[in-house]
């Protein structure tokens, strides 16, 4: 079992482990316990009413935080010919458009946080699959990383100014951040108020029972605090 220093156990000490928080106390209760000597994340885990094994019980889905996440986000985009061009006039911090850069990326390359494609790259981007499916930079349709050439720009504003991926994972758990302990904390609570409304738009055809089972909301290194589902649900994202 692992220990603890003070630090967190003093920062447990403050968290009642069998209270249902509501979204604003936990908010609240997450910036107060970092223990952390740096910007930590505040991060949300879901566990969801849902069997990741049934292909009709599926999430995936990206929600754009009104507040972003608090850093630099680094985006790659695969594009060729004026496309790539559009892409380097957009912002992108890297463009991949030839044999070398590929090369460099098949080797183990991922110095950037988002990758973004263009559906003729796609036969090349998918034999890179080894080195980007584990570290969850492949582009998906699905998760609107594969978009058409006059696209370009808004999915690399969307990708700098907060854009995140959400997807449930084969444990049927959700893992999503929303920002640095270093927000107010309403720029939190909106943040958070934005991914649930996401999840609840992601809803699969095929959920039953209960959607949400927990949630549970923390800092880098410090502890969980459980948040109220129902409230949690009926939250109001605000635009």
């Amino acid at each position: 079992m692992a220990k603890h220093g003070k630090k967190y156990l003093a920062a447990l000490a403050k968290v009642d482990v069998e209270k249902q928080y509501s979204p604003r106390e936990a908010v609240a209760l997450a910036r107060e316990t970092s223990t952390t000597n740096f910007d930590a994340t505040v991060e949300v885990h879901l566990r969801m009413g849902l069997d990741p094994r049934q292909a009709d019980q599926q999430v995936r889905d990206v929600v754009v935080l009104p507040h972003g996440l608090g850093k630099t986000v680094r985006v790659l985009v695969f594009a060729a010919g004026e496309a790539a061009t559009l892409a380097r006039n957009a912002g992108a911090d890297l463009v991949a458009d030839d044999d070398e850069t590929l090369n460099k990326i098949q080797g183990g390359m991922t110095d950037f946080d988002v990758a973004i494609a263009t559906p003729d790259m796609m036969g090349k981007v998918g034999r890179l699959g080894r080195v980007l499916g584990p570290r969850g930079l492949m582009p998906n349709p699905k998760a609107g990383t594969v978009v058409n050439a006059e696209d370009l720009p808004r999915a690399i504003e969307e990708a700098k100014a907060g854009r995140v991926e959400f997807r449930l994972d084969k444990t049927a758990n959700i893992h999503v951040p929303i920002g640095k302990v270093s927000f107010e904390e309403q720029k939190l609570f909106e943040n958070f108020a934005a991914l649930m409304e996401a999840i609840r738009k992601a809803k699969p055809s095929g959920a039953k029972g209960n959607y949400i089972r927990r949630i549970v909301m923390t800092t880098t290194m410090g502890p969980g605090i459980k948040v109220d589902v129902t409230q949690a649900q009926s939250m109001e994202a605000i635009g």
